[in-house]
């Protein structure tokens, strides 16, 4: 190929520069060829792309079609229940909802209902009816001074950075409209978060909106931004699903000087959370932190965000909560299957148990060690509809928050350019020509849209079920397809253990042995 076109780059300069003298109104077919031929010679001279080389001109055809192939899949070739990591039918549903148009569906499911991993419940003959407002949780242990009363969906961690300032305000502003939760993410609180809608704080291992100088946890300022009038709960993030062991990852491109002023952070520089605390080293260290952070804040509701990894070392921190006789407030379980703006795809990909599994562990070493009483349970992951949050609480939470279903209601289209600074709608983005689209006063309402409607389907669930609380809800009452001609409720699939079973001498053989290796002084295993 490369042959070629140096043989027809001759043949053209030698046509023009006949025409010259003989047909001067050929030299027109320059304009055209002139640039192709420029760019041709740039790409046989470059090293960096062997493709260039070998196809000088066409070989960008490559690049092009590799640019706009995820635009390609998602509008010409995917299915309503093929796309990843979120089908076109779940996204579907959130536009409905959130800007209130039609959601229902004609002519049946297009899930395939023998097919292997489907799940669904069954419905009563006596159904009741259930509403919206009949659903909300309180959360506040007997430690607790401050409880909070949150919705059943809330807003999922999600940071001023990682989205736009737009994005930012709407979210805040369709929880206040709505009465439910928006958590900050771990970049600390911003302006644009006091928009009047109430806060989960979350605090990570960057301690942004609470550190020092050298990027040390600081009490004083703690307890500034806690004590906020807005500032409903405290979540300590101990890891996420996207990318847990890693720690958080602002990119450079998307650092403004405002980012930096409030995450008290240089410039130029990618913002990088430590994989860990530093202001606590064992199990009995971190209960010793909430208890100071519940202190500090007045005696607000205090708990921490995980994604399960090693068994024993949350087994290590509930020894740590009944050796002290102290307990958090409440934990979000995050799963492996979670989202985030930047995360190595390794990471993403195989570190971190699913939701479902790291769900029913948490609930389960809770009820073990006689502390579900004490501590509510947030799911964290993937939950778009009235179906997944039902799913959820049946599995053992008490409520759900959702991060990428809010930002669709926001208008996100899963263009995945979260990374790069490009988002066509505003949402990730710190480019003002992009997130300046973004209307906050119109996207604010589509959120409470959302949120209202799909809290409402699962309203309707429920009622259809016969249940008249959400509390009601049991792992028995939500089914799966094993095989072909096999279905089992998931209190026939997954292990569901007795209160205060590993208090007990023997305990449930498949949480013995790391039971037993769990100590309440260290992460570490014992001996």
């Amino acid at each position: 190929m490369r042959t070629f076109f140096l043989q027809t780059t001759v043949v053209i300069l030698a046509i023009n520069v006949v025409s010259f003298f003989y047909l001067p109104e050929v030299l027109w077919s320059m304009v055209i060829f002139g640039p192709l031929i420029l760019l041709g010679l740039r790409d046989i001279t470059q090293k960096s792309h062997s493709i260039l080389r070998n196809f000088p001109v066409l070989g960008h055809m490559r690049f092009l079609l590799e640019e706009i192939r995820p635009e390609m899949y998602q509008y010409f070739v995917e299915s309503d229940t093929s796309g990843r990591p979120f089908s076109r039918e779940q996204r579907s549903v959130v536009y409905a909802r959130a800007k209130n148009t039609r959601d229902t569906i004609p002519f049946g499911t297009v899930e395939d209902v023998y097919e292997t991993g489907y799940e669904w419940v069954n419905h009563s003959l006596s159904p009741k009816k259930m509403e919206h407002a009949d659903v909300r949780v309180m959360i506040g242990g007997p430690d607790c001074k401050q409880p909070y009363s949150a919705s059943l969906l809330n807003i999922s961690a999600m940071s001023f950075g990682a989205l736009s300032k737009n994005a930012v305000i709407a979210l805040n502003q369709g929880a206040k409209i709505g009465g439910f939760a928006h958590n900050t993410g771990e970049g600390g609180v911003s302006p644009y978060h006091l928009q009047g809608g109430d806060l989960i704080w979350q605090v990570g291992t960057g301690y942004f909106g609470c550190r020092d100088k050298e990027g040390k946890f600081c009490p004083d300022t703690f307890t500034d931004n806690a004590l906020r009038e807005q500032v409903k709960m405290v979540e300590i993030k101990l890891s996420q699903g996207a990318k847990p062991g890693h720690g958080g990852i602002l990119p450079a491109a998307k650092l403004t000087a405002e980012i930096a002023k409030i995450r008290d952070v240089p410039m130029g520089k990618d913002v990088d959370s430590p994989p860990g605390h530093t202001v606590f080293t064992n199990p009995l260290e971190f209960i010793d932190f909430v208890t100071q952070l519940r202190e500090l804040s007045g005696g607000k509701p205090i708990g921490f965000k995980l994604c399960v990894g090693k068994r024993r070392e949350f087994i290590a921190i509930c020894k740590a909560m009944h050796e002290t006789g102290i307990a958090p407030d409440f934990i979000s379980v995050d799963g492996g299957e979670g989202g985030t703006g930047a995360a190595p795809m390794e990471f993403s990909n195989h570190i971190g148990t699913p939701l479902v599994e790291g769900l029913i562990f948490v609930h389960n070493v809770l009820v073990g060690f006689d502390l579900r009483k004490k501590v509510k349970i947030i799911s964290s992951g993937k939950m778009t509809s009235g179906f997944g949050l039902v799913k959820r609480l049946a599995l053992g939470a008490d409520i759900c928050n959702s991060a990428r279903a809010m930002m669709m209601a926001l208008g996100c289209i899963q263009a995945r350019k979260c990374n790069s600074n490009l988002c066509p709608v505003g949402v990730t983005t710190q480019n003002p020509s992009l997130f300046g689209a973004l209307v906050p006063e119109e996207k604010s309402q589509r959120v409470n849209n959302y949120h209202r409607n799909t809290v409402d389907s699962a309203c309707q669930i429920m009622g259809a079920m016969g249940l008249e609380k959400a509390e009601e809800l049991r792992p028995w009452h939500l089914m799966r397809r094993i095989e072909a001609y096999e279905i089992r409720n998931f209190s026939e699939i997954y292990e569901y253990i007795e209160t205060g079973s590993l208090l007990q001498d023997t305990k449930p053989e498949s949480y013995a042995r790391a039971c037993d290796a769990a100590r309440s002084d260290s992460f570490t295993a014992t001996n």
